[in-house]
């Protein structure tokens, strides 16, 4: 993945962050929740995308 291409996901990403957490009425603990959550899986991708994670194709959630 070009590094353009990596930063723009990454501005992107937290801008609608900050959007939700600026224009969407809600409860603090929710928005607290909502910020940790996005924040582990850009991190999980950004692991991915550099090849510290490997591939996440063997995980599956559920059955």
């Amino acid at each position: 993945m070009p590094l353009i291409q990596l930063v723009v996901v990454l501005i992107v990403v937290g801008v609608l962050l900050w959007l939700v957490n600026t224009y969407i009425p809600m409860d603090q603990k929710i928005k607290s929740i909502l910020n940790v959550v996005v924040v582990i899986v850009v991190v999980l991708w950004l692991l991915q995308v550099f090849g510290v994670l490997g591939s996440m194709d063997t995980i599956h959630i559920g059955r």
